[in-house]
């Protein structure tokens, strides 16, 4: 791959040094056989001549890039009508804007006068290089397509992976970038997060709330159990087994453990609600059980000394 590169290379060299030595010998045949006020003539028409390339070029950027923005806008605008999702239309905007851009700029190029044939020549065998140089893009953009095939989560989506946990803002094609709850704008490439795990967290419509409770040895279960259903029945954003997917709240003596009992506490609730919920019930569990006599305990061990 190397010697290919280094072939295509020196063949771009001997053209771009013969292309010179032609044009040296026109110029020189131009001074040889010019009066002085005709070179002066012939510098102020090419003087003229490039001024006009310049200006033509100048004036398709700034169309160019008119029509740029339009068609992102119309490209929006047809995902849109169809419903698309926002991260289709995020990541297929970023990748027509460059693909837009390249042409523009080889338009310019060529109207200023440069052969684009070579040039064409050159990023292809330059192209290969950078490739080999740019993997790790290359494997951004790939897993990219993949995140874009799968649709493990879309803009908006409250996700975690690679250590972060937010909101999904956008998706071009090679990044994704999360607001996180600290408003933290975070970008993860798609390499590594096509290859690693997503937890969605708004993938599902409804979440199971899960805690535990303990409290200290002696106090009555049943008593326990029935102050923490009461807890959760009564808050307005909980479900039970009426609303399809959910399951009636449950409170269930787990374990025995070395300072406390322990219960197991489940509710089901909308994953818009869930941290509410969450919060919620745990303020008015603290309040309710010890208003009926029942402690929370500390932690504690018991010592027997032997003479």
């Amino acid at each position: 791959m190397f010697q290919l590169l280094q072939a295509i290379n020196t063949a771009q060299q001997k053209e771009i040094a013969d292309s010179i030595a032609v044009k040296e010998a026109r110029i020189t045949e131009v001074l040889t056989n010019s009066t002085p006020a005709e070179i002066v003539q012939l510098l102020v028409n090419k003087a003229i001549e490039f001024g006009l390339k310049v200006l033509a070029a100048l004036v398709i950027y700034f169309i160019g890039a008119w029509l740029i923005r339009k068609i992102k806008k119309l490209v929006a605008r047809g995902f849109e009508k169809k419903g698309s999702e926002p991260t289709l239309v995020s990541f297929v905007n970023s990748f027509v804007s460059i693909m837009l851009w390249v042409v523009l700029i080889l338009i310019m190029v060529s109207t200023l006068g440069i052969n684009t044939t070579s040039l064409a020549a050159l990023l292809a065998a330059g192209g290969v290089a950078i490739g080999m140089a740019l993997s790790g893009t290359l494997q951004n953009f790939a897993g990219g397509i993949m995140l874009l095939v799968f649709k493990p989560f879309k803009v908006g989506d409250y996700i975690e992976a690679q250590g972060y946990a937010g909101f999904v803002e956008s998706m071009n094609i090679v990044s994704t970038k999360i607001r996180t709850i600290d408003n933290r704008l975070v970008t993860i490439p798609h390499g590594t997060l096509a290859n690693g795990n997503i937890d969605n967290y708004s993938a599902k419509d409804l979440r199971r709330v899960d805690k535990m409770v303990s409290v200290e040895y002696g106090s009555d279960v049943e008593e326990v159990k029935s102050l923490i259903l009461e807890i959760l029945d009564s808050h307005p954003k909980t479900l039970d087994s009426t609303t399809p997917g959910a399951g009636d709240p449950m409170v269930r003596l787990r374990e025995l453990g070395g300072s406390s009992i322990d219960f197991v506490v489940r509710v089901w609730t909308k994953a818009s609600d869930y941290w509410e919920v969450y919060y919620d019930i745990t303020e008015a569990i603290y309040k309710k059980l010890p208003e009926k006599g029942i402690s929370f305990p500390f932690q504690q061990f018991d010592v027997h000394i032997k003479n």
